[in-house]
């Protein structure tokens, strides 16, 4: 089904429901086939090269520091300058590829994602410390996004049969969106597949050509879509992989005179930092490049008087604490009126300290923090809670050889507070107390942050005025502030949080493409 006709409307890719024993027996083989595999050494791409250096970066599993993921290449400053010189070539040559053929790369990636999602999940659970449903969602969301943007570059190629531009006599006008040129594509480390996919997919089917730096704790992951690529027989060069440095790497290519635009997903420093880079004009740059950029969130969960307070509780503690809090959506903070405070409070605790500590391969539902600097960073976070606020779950280590820490919940903390502002980026849970629901809003909207954000109420007058002045580019009225479907919950933050590039949404893929109008006398 890849034809501009023929090719099915699109549908969400289905989770897995791990309750069967089927299910979770061929989780537990693909997860013992992986480490079976583990170790090895991965190269550069670089066009068609394989490049190996002496310099490595070593991917471990979070859960057990002692377990080798991978030893993957490093690129410096002069390979970086090669993959740029490749890209640019490849380019010339894959921006004039039709847009059905560009596409069709994707449903294939897509068709062989599916046939081995549980490699996919197995391989991420090691690397970055997932469970089982939060890898199966990740690598769901990655075969949605490759199937989401090849029809989206379909139907921007037929937007002039769909959506034609007003005719005038005499003339015959035409809209085409074409590509920009290489891009540089920086995903994160916590949805390591599934943003590292739809940045570069996206990127790709419009016909751009992509240099790719994962992150450093996820490289391995990364370079099995890029083998996959490679597999479906994506053209040598389009896709670009070389993982490196930051402050090396990152920085000389932002700052390069022929990088069109950067695709970034990560810290707000780091955003900014970009931000600030790319804007300044280098010598022999003849265009002003774009950045794409999401870069987090302090979200928050209202909940008032006439809410179901246990469906509350529950979005309360799913959105803080899974995948120990890691995603740019987690519901860090919690806002509630005074007269359910308590009630809310008590469910909540009591439901933190149900969660059990463990090894994500024996699906935990907590497992570790990614590596020893956020370990370092979210401990302290708690400890400076435990000076704002007052301590009711958790609060420390938790035991494993790995970077566990105990799900931890603070009540009674001030909306200045530092862990009400500052993205903690870990398993912490603060909550305030609100007068009224629109106090609730108040202190929700009072941060730097736009990202995701909850309202819990049955008042179908306070939901509305919720939907107007609750301030952010994801809200959820009755549910969890994670888990945006692609397609169905386009993603994307205002303030701090970033471009408000909707991720998974209709008009991703401008971002990456221009407007060319071609008017031509009859």
């Amino acid at each position: 089904m890849n034809t501009l006709t023929n090719v099915k409307p699109f549908v969400n890719e289905p989770f897995t429901d791990f309750s069967k024993e089927e299910n979770k027996q061929a989780m537990e083989a693909a997860i013992a086939k992986v480490k079976a595999e583990l170790g090895r050494e991965y190269p550069l791409h670089i066009g068609s090269k394989k490049v190996m250096t002496d310099a490595r970066i070593v991917s471990i599993n979070p859960g057990d520091k002692d377990e080798v993921i991978g030893r993957v290449s490093k690129a410096d400053q002069a390979l970086a300058e090669e993959a740029m010189q490749t890209a640019l070539q490849a380019f010339e040559s894959w921006k004039r590829v039709p847009a059905a053929e560009r596409a069709d790369y994707l449903f294939k990636a897509a068709e062989l994602m599916r046939q081995r999602k549980h490699e996919f999940s197995a391989l991420m659970i090691l690397e970055s410390g997932k469970n089982y449903a939060e890898a199966d969602a990740d690598t769901a969301e990655a075969i949605d996004f490759i199937e989401f943007y090849a029809r989206e570059m379909l139907r921007l190629s037929r937007i002039n049969e769909t959506q034609p531009l007003t005719k005038i006599a005499g003339e015959t006008n035409n809209l085409t969106y074409i590509p920009l040129g290489v891009g540089v594509v920086i995903p994160p480390w916590n949805f390591p597949l599934a943003i590292c996919v739809g940045m570069t997919t996206a990127a790709v089917v419009s016909g751009n050509t992509v240099l790719l730096k994962p992150a450093s704790t996820t490289p391995v992951i990364a370079h099995k879509f890029v083998a996959l690529m490679e597999e479906v027989g994506l053209p040598a060069g389009v896709i670009n992989y070389i993982p490196g440095s930051g402050a090396e790497v990152g920085d000389y290519l932002t700052t390069h005179p022929k990088t069109r635009f950067v695709s970034f997903t990560g810290s707000k420093e780091i955003g900014l930092r970009i931000n600030r880079l790319a804007a300044e004009t280098a010598p022999g740059q003849i265009w002003i490049k774009r950045v794409v950029a999401e870069m987090g969130g302090k979200d928050g969960i209202v909940v008032d008087e006439t809410a179901d307070l246990q469906a509350a509780a529950q979005a309360i503690v799913a959105s803080a604490f899974g995948f120990q809090g890691q995603k740019c959506s987690a519901g860090s903070r919690a806002f509630i009126v005074e007269s359910v405070y308590d009630e809310v409070v008590e469910k909540v605790v009591e439901l933190t300290k149900a969660l059990q500590v463990g090894l994500p391969e024996t699906n935990a539902p907590v497992g570790p923090v990614i590596d020893q600097g956020s370990y370092d960073k979210i401990l302290n976070y708690i400890e400076i809670g435990k000076t704002e606020g007052k301590l009711l779950a958790g609060g420390g280590k938790a035991e494993g050889n790995g970077y566990y820490i105990e799900p931890t919940v603070f009540a009674d903390v001030d909306g200045k507070a530092r862990i009400m502002q500052e993205e903690i980026f870990g398993p912490v849970l603060a909550i305030g107390k609100a007068k009224d629901w629109k106090e609730a809003i108040a202190l929700y909207n009072d941060t730097e942050f736009g990202l995701t954000g909850a309202f819990f109420s049955s008042d179908e007058d306070r939901i509305e005025e919720a939907l107007e002045t609750v301030h952010c580019g994801n809200l959820y009225i009755n549910r969890k502030c994670t888990g945006a479907l692609v397609g169905v919950h386009p993603f994307g933050g205002f303030n701090m949080s970033g471009t408000d590039s909707k991720a998974g949404g209709y008009d991703y893929l401008l971002l990456f493409t221009q407007a060319k109008l071609t008017s031509r006398k009859n």
